[in-house]
């Protein structure tokens, strides 16, 4: 008898750790998730045309918000920044999304004989850019500018809709909300944004950098 009841409470107390066991991983999977979505990624919505082609109108994309805090920015990155102030209208939000151009330092100039933009005296090829029709130019304005310390020039990829850093200035770093890696919504647009590494990482650093 009392060796029924000993098997008895044994497996009641295992089957109340179970239960415990199961709640805390829930739990700490709800903390983890929340933590996550939180601090370290979020979703933004595209409100207009300045990047397509490579984000269109209602896109909606996932944000690293480790860039720039742990991770620093780089030419070519898709990022997420707070209106500096004066970028947007009235009721269009606080955030912008552009592509990242210069760093801290480079000198940015456009546009060469063969309309591309330099930086640093290397020409960067664009293939992610909506040209003008008839154009080859990647933008309708010149510029040669250095970017001040701290700050970022930053466009969007359809250059002759696009309000960005030819009309507004640079972006201070301070400002970065962190750097967009995934197209999520539409699923028929489902992708990984790329920052066109290959032609990016071979810009020089300014030398005053």
């Amino acid at each position: 008898m009392s060796d029924e009841t000993t098997s008895g409470g044994t497996k009641q107390r295992g089957g109340w750790r179970f239960i415990r066991d199961l709640a805390i991983i829930i739990v700490a999977a709800l903390i983890a998730s929340f933590l996550v979505k939180t601090f370290l990624v979020r979703s933004f919505y595209i409100p207009s045309e300045s990047m397509e082609d490579t984000l269109l109108v209602g896109d909606r994309v996932l944000v690293n918000e480790l860039v720039p805090g742990l991770v620093p920015v780089r030419r070519g990155d898709v990022v997420v920044f707070t209106d500096p102030g004066g970028w947007l209208g009235t009721g269009q939000g606080d955030d912008l999304i552009k592509r990242v151009i210069g760093l801290p330092g480079d000198r940015v100039s456009c546009c060469g004989t063969d309309g591309r933009l330099s930086v640093n005296g290397k020409e960067v090829d664009e293939p992610y850019v909506v040209l003008e029709p008839g154009s080859d130019r990647v933008s309708g304005t010149d510029f040669d500018v250095t970017v001040p310390k701290g700050h970022l020039w930053v466009m969007g990829d359809n250059r002759y809709e696009s309000a960005d850093s030819r009309a507004h200035g640079s972006v201070p770093v301070d400002d970065v909300v962190g750097r967009a890696f995934v197209t999520t919504w539409p699923v028929s647009r489902w992708t990984v944004l790329s920052r066109y590494g290959d032609d990016w990482d071979a810009v020089p650093d300014h030398p005053t950098r």
